[in-house]
Order: C-alpha cells, then structure tokens, then sequence
C-alpha cells in the first residue's frame, strides 16, 4: 500500500476532526468556491459558470467517506443545478436569501450539529456559516474578512480546486483519505465524478 503524498499540518487535521473521527457534513458555496465567481451571462440571459472537475471529484470522495456535502448558494441558475444534479448531490439550497437559516434546517434533517460541520465559503453572506462552523476554510481570493475568520486559506484558487483541498482535507483528518486512494488504485473504478 502507497503512503498518500498528500499531507496537512497535524493540529490543522486536529481542529478538521470535529467532535468525532471527522466532520459530518460540508456546506460549501458555489461562486467563488465552486466557481472562480465569474458570472457569464448568454444572449439568452443563461447564466454559465466554469467548473472544475477536481472539485467535482472531491464531492464525489467526500460522500464516499461518509461526511455529507451540503451546497447553499445565494444564487438559482440552471448550471449549478445540471452540475450538482450530475454529481449527484441531492442536498442543495438554491437562491438562499438567508444562507444561515438554510443550513441549519439542511443540518437539522441530518442530525449534524455545527461542531461537526465544516464550511468553505468566500464572502460576507457565508460569514454567519463559517463563524459557527467546526471547521472553516476559504479560497485565497475570498474577501479580507472571511480570510479573517476562518481556521484555513486553501492554497488553490475558488473554482481552480479549493474545494478539492478542502474535502481532501476533511477526508484526511477522518482518516478515510488513504482508504479511498487505496481502493482506487487497487481497483482503477472511478466515481464518475466528471
């Protein structure tokens, strides 16, 4: 069995743990995390967002190692919907005029407290997420005060992989990342995340 390459420093995986053996739910944002923020609009007034297939495949790990991501975004487009359908991510709150409120019923349904909840997010609106999270993270291009507040600054950008080295991080302080690498290599099956 291969050793993963991949490493985070030890009281960072400490606080990334929760109150157990890892976090049980993720809530992430779309723009600026799932996205680089950039907003496309057609001549038809569609909306179209640049994903990255990196992240799409993190979400995919996450769910396999047991931890529940959750997507709350401020915005409704039809793109996050069709790449959130196609990652078959069933717990989304689209258009949330109150991102707070909409976490905490989507973590009420699953019996998941904020202790052990990680969140990543990158501007005012995700701040009353992040201050209550267990474990918050966010993109080095999120705004000055949600770097402020947050127990980690992803190195890779909003859209460009931050989510990525977020769930790659939860998967790693529930000790479930090198099962996972492992049954990959072992077996070259894919989530089909793409």
């Amino acid at each position: 069995m291969h050793s993963p390459a991949l490493s985070f420093d030890a009281q960072l995986l400490l606080r990334a743990q929760g109150t157990g053996l890892g976090m049980k739910a993720a809530i992430l944002d779309v723009d600026g995390v799932l996205t680089d923020g950039t907003l496309l609009v057609g001549a038809e007034g569609e909306w179209v967002k640049p994903f990255c297939v990196l992240d799409g495949h993190g979400l995919k790990l996450l769910r396999a190692g047991g931890i529940e991501p959750v997507v709350v975004t401020g915005r409704d487009s039809a793109a996050v919907r069709r790449r959130l359908a196609d990652l078959g991510l069933a717990r989304a709150v689209f258009g949330a005029g109150n991102k707070l409120a909409a976490a905490e019923q989507q973590l009420a349904e699953l019996g998941v407290g904020w202790a052990d909840t990680a969140v990543i997010g990158d501007d005012w609106p995700d701040l009353p997420l992040l201050e209550r999270a267990g474990f918050a993270a966010a993109p080095p291009n999120a705004h000055a005060e949600v770097r402020a507040v947050v127990h980690y600054v992803t190195h890779a950008r909003g859209g460009e992989g931050a989510a990525r080295e977020f769930c790659d991080l939860l998967l790693l302080a529930a000790g479930r990342y090198a099962a996972l690498l492992q049954a990959q290599r072992s077996s070259g099956a894919t989530l089909d995340a793409r």
